[in-house]
């Protein structure tokens, strides 16, 4: 089985209150390995590929990646990871406001490995949590 320790996450969201309220709340539930914030998708695509000058994130890693976000969108985002052949097998998981059926398949179909709405999750965060170490740990990642 893998390792969580050396996995690492990616929280890609435009909301810095959102995105320190994700950190803190899977730190506070026991998620021990690290995780760097994107502002938007392409400081996320920076980080991924190692090009951005401060931010870095190790492998294997998963990819938290809100939806709505301006400069690049979510699904934008997806389209250019999917594109790039060294990092189209990079797991994502959607974790965003939106319930809407439409942004869910046009999601699904970048090949997501999941789809979370943030208001179903609680102010806690303590399920995502528990989900994420137990994939970590029950999962080979590339």
């Amino acid at each position: 089985m893998a390792n969580n320790a050396a996995m690492s996450l990616l929280v890609v969201d435009d909301d810095d209150v959102a995105a320190e309220a994700v950190s803190r709340g899977l730190h506070k539930h026991g998620v021990d390995f690290p995780i760097v914030v994107a502002e938007d998708g392409s400081v996320a695509l920076q980080i991924l590929r190692g090009e951005h000058p401060t931010r870095r994130i190790g492998k294997p890693h998963i990819v938290l990646l809100d939806l709505n976000m301006p400069r690049m969108s979510g699904i934008e985002f997806l389209h250019v990871l999917r594109s790039d052949s060294r990092l189209r097998s990079t797991v994502v998981f959607v974790l965003t406001t939106s319930g809407s059926d439409a942004d869910r398949a046009r999601a699904y179909e970048q090949c997501i490995a999941g789809y979370l709405v943030k208001s179903g999750l609680g102010p806690q965060l303590s399920g995502l949590a528990h989900f994420l170490t137990a994939y970590s740990t029950a999962t080979l990642l590339p």
